[in-house]
């Protein structure tokens, strides 16, 4: 068998030169520039363990930060200006900060009066006042935990007094303005100047939801009467009007359709994704209506805490490979090599025998040969790119833990699997079927009671299966839709409870394909491997300034800006399509499948495999940031001059906490796509995303990790067994880190569901239940074979019926041919009846 070819081009085979002198000699120059190579290209890839707590959103300066662009932060000092001078008209000699309670709510009223006019510069220079508010009223305060405080504090007494609805008001407006959207589409290239409007609308609004969004134990119980109310407001239709989810959703897709090219879309984006989680709740609140949710159905408690056991994992290792493939490519002497494996042989006899190590050294490489693997990664990318070009198209349709206490937690890790094992009732089925028709010669369909027949080493498999098995909420919502299929008029009317995510559902049934296309459009003109195309969205229209930069280290600010800006809009996506899909599969199993299908429909897996074939670490390690121009650093201290070696510095954290939340999310989403869907785990096949995902384990996060593994774990029986035999210390990580099926042989390959399959059967059988659950619950037409008949004479005769222009005319001849004419036979009617 072939030795697997070095990854450099050029190098020598692994077990060549190894005799010679001069051989001995030049291996360490060729490793020492091998190393240099890759460092190079890839970055250092020596990656610590990364401290990383992953929740609903970053911190809350962080979040607040993100709203604004660099190229924005003069537009502080305007909303200043603006206010102080509104307030000299009102009051005086006094700072907000001074005022009583009962003059600020005064104060507020007056500026929701000023906004009623017509002029739009007035109303502008009022909602900058209104603006600085919500900012915290920098002016008056000395530090950054001030300006955060009165920012929250400010945003409650707003929202108290009536603004929120006053500026929805005036975004509706704005969304209408069509002498904006026709400005827009005339200008060869779009500033921020274009949206000023808009962005001082959306930062108010955003600035609202975020800080009430927030709670503390010490919020009085006027504040949280106020977050609930705010919530509910949100939540659900006030006044006739939409859900604010669904504005913001038609926001995203007029943006994508190209009509509002000015449309701000990074704050759109970060409002839509912190209304949702405000109103349908974060991953925490999901896990707790998981566990009610369960207990409603009568359905035993969850084994475990899921988040809680991710916490508690720690990162193993990546592959060797992916440390340093000069080190694994060069051979060591032959003496050592000899002796090596000798000593396997002596260890792993049996596992020789059963031809899992056959003619391949453990200890070797993972990484395929160089041409294969550059082979793969180009064939991969073509096909990803060929995949992503349809998106173009018109669619048819809190703070790190310490040290101290990271190794104390890390000493008391248990030594068993981190996960309690399940089993599926479809699993128990199939192994009594196959046990059956074994022993017995035939099978008792869905029965898994009776075991009469069966040797007894059947039973005790039956009894370990059957206490591990596990009825998701889903089983039990599939059942009950199967069940009001087959008897509607007998089982009744379905009560279906308004939450609020039932709400949300309803309102995007209808436009969900748009929506879907519309953010996966953006999620692709903003990922870093996308390539720049002249028909692709613009999505930097609230980055760009007026004038471009003109010296060097402007051009490298406004360069910084521009990454970043892409980053919080990947970040934004993903979390909100994350938290979509998971509280739409709480609510219904049915909706969630509906989502899934459309993104899936959209080319949403080719995009994330896109996403990640890029060097992970070095985008998780980015440092798109400066931070002294940040959110509310920048409002309390005078901007130093900026040096090309303050812009080059960064923070100085090991990685960007949303560039991780990112790929996290990322992950996430595509094995909510691919779980249990054999035509979707095949499509990761076919776009080779093993090497992909492979190279994503570099990164030492937990999380992360165990997203890949699962990934990766779906798909080895199909990859093949030289495959699993070539990754073995890959397949240990996943055994250790992901979740087990109790007879599932994801590592043999000798499941059913690895042959062949007729993946379109699939698709359109999920497809055609979501339909018939989307007809039966959403579409009610009057005029159904269930609808009530009327069974009273005098009520059926006196009914007025429609009938046509002519009728009239011809009426005393349809009399004569179809009542006089026919002869009517009375004895034989009285005797049929």
């Amino acid at each position: 068998m072939e030795e697997p070819a070095a990854a450099g081009a050029g190098s020598p085979p692994a077990n060549g030169n190894s005799n010679s002198g001069k051989g001995k000699q030049a291996a360490p120059k060729g490793q020492e520039a091998f190393r240099n190579q890759r460092r190079e290209s890839e970055g250092s890839v020596d990656c610590p363990t990364l401290e990383f707590e992953y929740g609903d959103s970053d911190g809350h300066a962080a979040e607040l930060s993100e709203l604004y662009s660099y190229t924005e932060n003069l537009e502080f000092t305007i909303n200043r200006r603006c206010f102080e001078e509104d307030v000299k008209t009102q009051v005086q000699g006094k700072e907000w900060l001074e005022l009583e309670e009962d003059a600020q709510k005064a104060y507020v009223m007056g500026l929701l009066d000023r906004l009623e006019v017509v002029s739009r510069e007035q109303r502008l220079k009022v909602s900058r006042a209104v603006l600085y508010l919500a900012q915290g009223t920098f002016g008056e305060c000395d530090s950054e935990v001030d300006v955060l405080h009165w920012s929250r504090y400010n945003c409650f007494l707003l929202y108290q007094m009536g603004t929120f609805s006053a500026f929805l008001e005036l975004l509706h407006m704005e969304i209408d303005n069509s002498q904006a959207c026709s400005s827009a589409l005339r200008k060869p290239a779009i500033s921020i100047a274009d949206s000023t409007e808009l962005r001082v609308l959306l930062s108010v609004m955003y600035l609202m939801v975020e800080n009430i969004r927030l709670e503390r134990e010490t919020d009085s119980c006027g504040w949280r009467t106020a977050r609930e109310t705010f919530r509910t407001e949100l939540s659900f239709s006030v006044h006739n009007e939409e859900p604010f989810a669904l504005l913001l959703f038609s926001m995203v897709t007029k943006f994508c359709s190209g009509l509002a090219p000015h449309f701000p879309i990074k704050k759109v984006l970060l409002l839509l994704w912190k209304v949702v989680m405000f109103t349908l709740g974060g991953f925490e609140h999901l896990q707790a209506l998981k566990v009610q949710k369960r207990a409603e159905l009568g359905l035993p408690p969850l084994a475990e805490d899921s988040i809680q056991v991710v916490k508690s994992m720690r990162a193993a290792s990546p592959p060797s490979y992916t440390l340093d493939l000069g080190e694994s490519q060069l051979a060591p002497p032959p003496s050592k090599l000899r002796g090596r494996r000798g000593s396997r042989r002596q260890l792993l006899t049996k596992q020789d025998s059963l031809d899992i190590y056959n003619e391949r050294d453990l200890f070797k490489t993972e990484e395929p040969a160089a041409e294969e693997e550059e082979e793969c990664a180009g064939d991969g990318e073509r096909a990803l790119d060929g995949e992503l070009d349809l998106l173009e198209q018109d669619p048819l349709v809190p703070p790190p833990p310490s040290q101290a206490s990271l190794s104390a937690e890390r000493v008391a890790f248990p030594k068993g699997l981190p996960w309690a094992p399940k089993v599926r009732q479809k699993d128990i089925e199939h192994f009594l079927e196959m046990s059956r028709n074994k022993f017995i010669g035939f099978t008792l369909g869905q029965d898994t009671d009776t075991l009469v027949g069966l040797p007894r080493p059947i039973h005790e498999s039956v009894k370990t299966l059957k206490q591990h098995k596990y009825i998701s909420i889903a089983d039990v919502q599939i059942k009950n839709e199967e069940e009001l299929e087959k008897c509607p008029m007998s089982l009744g009317e379905e009560v279906v409870p308004e939450t609020p995510c039932e709400i949300l559902y309803q309102g995007m049934l209808y436009s969900l394909p748009q929506y879907m296309i519309a953010l996966l459009k953006i999620l692709l003109a903003a990922a870093p491997t996308s390539k720049a195309k002249t028909d692709s969205i613009n999505i930097l229209a609230d980055v760009l300034p007026e004038e471009m930069p003109v010296t060097v280290l402007q051009s490298m600010k406004l360069g910084i800006d521009v990454n970043r800006h892409k980053e919080i809009i990947v970040k934004s996506i993903s979390a909100l399509l994350l938290l979509l899909l998971k509280h739409f599969k709480l609510n219904h199993i049915y909706q969630f499948e509906y989502v899934s299908q459309h993104l899936v429909f959209a080319n949403c897996i080719p995009l994330i495999l896109k996403f990640f074939n890029q060097n992970i670490l070095s985008y998780i390690t980015a440092k798109n940031s400066i931070s002294v121009l940040d959110y509310p650093c920048c409002t309390i201290q005078d901007l130093p001059e900026l040096t090309t070696e303050s812009l080059e510095a960064g923070d100085n954290n090991q990685f960007c906490w949303r560039n991780l939340f990112s790929c996290i999310n990322l992950l996430r989403l595509l094995n909510k796509l691919t779980k249990w869907k054999h035509s979707r785990t095949m499509m990761l096949v076919v776009f080779k995303s093993a090497p992909i995902l492979k190279r994503a384990l570099k990164v030492k996060q937990a999380m992360l990790q165990l997203y890949v593994l699962k990934l990766l774990k779906i798909q080895t029986k199909y990859l093949g067994r030289q495959w699993r035999k070539s990754n073995m210390k890959t397949m240990s990580a996943i055994y250790q880190k992901v979740r087990h099926r109790m007879n599932d042989d994801w590592a043999y390959g000798n499941d059913i569901d690895a042959r062949p399959w007729d993946f379109q059967a699939e698709e359109c059988t999920l497809r055609a239940n979501i339909e018939a659950f989307n007809s039966r619950r959403y579409d009610r037409p009057q005029d159904s074979e269930f609808s009530p008949v009327d069974n009273c004479l005098q009520s059926v005769l006196g009914q007025r019926l429609d009938l046509p222009e002519d009728f009239h005319y011809s009426y005393e001849l349809w009399l004569e041919r179809e009542v006089f004419s026919q002869p009517i036979c009375w004895e034989d009617l009285l005797q049929s009846h």
